[in-house]
């Protein structure tokens, strides 16, 4: 499932800005992004409310591999002369799959554990599986690099092995994994439009919730950027070739699935929290250099890529798990359990937060002068450097200052625990 997803991302403006420009397609993805936005809470509260005899979750996660599965490979395989609309429709059709399939499998991951620190095992199991095929993903450019292939072939063949490889995958887990129904005494949702509404408004009331989404927000826009000037940046300012590209690529999340374990002794000590707060510093501390790299300092940029996915591996793992200790806080003052809907609204900030990137890093790049075809003065490299690592670093302070003293802790997460079990018996 997490093959195909960081590849789209990084591939898609690169492949697709060559031919239709750099603002058409910012703009052709953060219509698609916002177009998927709006889906996301309905998706959630459906999914909550969905009772039939294979469970809530599995009927939206099978419908939604279906769709996305096909739609990848449209953009995967584009016609000879793609148009910004071409771009749109398929990323919508894409990105509303990812959201059927995404939404209800995160709600279903915090449903399994009611305990503060095997939420975060079952969170950094799922998730370190997702970076290990990124991993496998990333691993394609530079098998295609070596057989003389090029990027947008790269990217046809992750699609290919996502669809080859997720479709049996999928279906194993939709038969194994039990997918139990709340409590009588716990309701889930409604299911209307006017019910969901309600239902945002009630949490939006949330204060942890509200102060962990901005900062999962402000943190996701601050990966979003790199992520998405990641080739450009590699290609155009430090003038990686094709080959060092590819190994720059499984470096960063190698970091990343390797520091998980690390990540989960620290927080059993000190919390989910402030262990996140720890890897983001972290971050900040490596990424800051950048803009003082050199073309052909590879090395030097791959030791920050290395430090920079230790801490993404912190940001895959705790703060889902953080959300699932808020779905209980959210559950004992309204009584009702919509996981879905508060994961929906967690999945909804990713993709926003995705879509301001893209939609406006690549116009105002392209306004101060930048292009894809080359002939780039250094003042427009530069800016183009500051944008890939100094406003990342500005914005993961705010979320570091917002997430230090986040209220629910483990003790306090013990608390609820108990009424909400004692209210379900």
């Amino acid at each position: 499932m997490a093959m195909p997803t960081i590849p789209a991302f990084t591939f898609l403006p690169a492949v697709y800005g060559g031919t239709i420009g750099l603002a058409a397609t910012g703009f052709a993805l953060l219509i698609a992004r916002a177009f998927d936005v709006v889906t996301d809470p309905l998706i959630g509260a459906f999914s909550d409310r969905t009772a039939t005899r294979w469970g809530r979750r599995k009927p939206w996660i099978l419908v939604g591999a279906i769709l996305s599965g096909y739609a990848i490979l449209q953009l995967a395989h584009p016609p000879a002369q793609p148009t910004a609309a071409y771009l749109a429709v398929w990323s919508i059709l894409l990105f509303v799959g990812w959201t059927l399939v995404q939404v209800p499998y995160t709600a279903w991951g915090a449903e399994l554990s009611d305990d503060y620190h095997q939420r975060a095992r079952v969170t950094a199991a799922r998730e370190g599986m997702a970076v290990v095929g990124i991993v496998a993903a990333g691993a394609v450019p530079l098998i295609a690099a070596q057989s003389g292939r090029s990027e947008q072939d790269a990217f046809g063949m992750i699609a290919w092995l996502a669809v080859i490889l997720g479709g049996p995958t999928i279906l194993y887990m939709l038969w194994r994994v039990a997918d139990p129904l709340p409590p009588p005494s716990i309701k889930p949702t409604g299911s209307s439009l006017r019910a969901t509404l309600v239902s945002m408004r009630d949490v939006a009331r949330n204060r942890p919730f509200a102060r962990l989404l901005s900062a999962w927000f402000i943190n996701g826009l601050a990966n979003g950027i790199p992520a998405s000037l990641f080739l450009i940046y590699l290609e155009h300012v430090l003038k990686a070739d094709q080959a060092q590209r590819g190994i720059l690529i499984p470096v960063y999340f190698v970091t990343a699935i390797a520091a998980i374990p690390l990540w989960l002794f620290i927080s059993r000590h000190i919390g989910k929290h402030r262990t996140w707060c720890l890897a983001m510093i972290m971050t900040c501390a490596a990424f800051v250099w950048v803009p003082l790299l050199s073309p052909g300092d590879v090395v030097a940029f791959g030791i920050i890529s290395a430090i920079t996915g230790m801490g993404f591996g912190a940001d895959v793992t705790l703060p889902p798990a953080l959300q699932a200790d808020v779905v209980d806080y959210d559950t004992l003052r309204h009584g009702k359990q919509r996981a879905g809907l508060l994961f929906a609204l967690w999945s909804m900030a990713t993709k926003l937060a995705l879509a301001v990137a893209v939609g406006t890093v690549f116009p105002a790049l392209e306004a101060f002068g930048f292009s894809t075809r080359g002939g780039n003065t250094a003042g427009t490299l530069m800016i183009v450097a500051v944008t890939y690592a100094l406003i990342p670093v500005a914005l993961k302070i705010i979320a570091i200052f917002l997430v230090w003293n986040f209220p629910i802790t483990a003790k306090r997460q013990a608390r609820i625990r108990k009424r909400l079990d004692a209210r379900g018996a």
